[in-house]
């Protein structure tokens, strides 16, 4: 029987010399890997109390959107600044070279609703600290982060200290 990890296709050199990308998409197009991953990381929702999935734009959408389906919970999104149409509140983040800023619905989370953020990859982890701190700007608790992949070797997990953070996959290096 396969494991998630076998859908997942490592590029090595890309984008750059160096670098080994974990290419999801070989995951996805699958129907047996979709399954797997969804299954896998709403497993990690089991038992826990929460009212709403939030997803980052655009691979966050990927997995939090069938995760929130599943569990019957309902789906908020965080979009890059500008491609939200309503009323928004804002983070912003560093960048390895600048900065970056993130947005949500001021109505899209209710003080006091405990959130489950999703996302593709941990990293570095200064994403999901953005995401993190735009939920709670609008009073949301954070009660559990869910990646398909965790790079251990960059050490994302550390950033997120003092939230509870399961990952499907975990690759020791970078």
């Amino acid at each position: 029987m396969k494991k998630l990890e076998d859908y997942i296709m490592s590029i090595p050199d890309f984008p750059e010399e160096g670098i080994i990308f974990r290419d999801i998409t070989t995951v996805i197009q699958d129907p047996q890997g979709l399954q797997m991953a969804i299954d896998t990381m709403s497993g990690f929702l089991d038992g826990l109390d929460f009212d709403v999935v939030v997803g980052p734009e655009a691979r966050g959408f990927i997995f939090g959107m069938p995760i929130a389906y599943k569990l019957g919970k309902g789906f908020v999104v965080i979009r890059k600044k500008g491609k939200l149409p309503r009323e928004t509140v804002s983070q912003e983040y560093e960048l390895e070279y600048g900065t970056a800023e993130v947005e949500m619905h001021v109505d899209a989370i209710k003080p006091g609703q405990k959130v489950v953020l999703v996302d593709d990859l941990l990293a570095t982890g200064g994403t999901m600290e953005a995401n993190i701190r735009l939920v709670e700007k609008l009073g949301g608790k954070v009660v559990k982060v869910i990646f398909l992949i965790e790079l251990a070797g960059l050490k994302g997990r550390k950033r997120l200290e003092g939230y509870p953070v399961e990952s499907a996959v975990i690759y020791e290096g970078k």
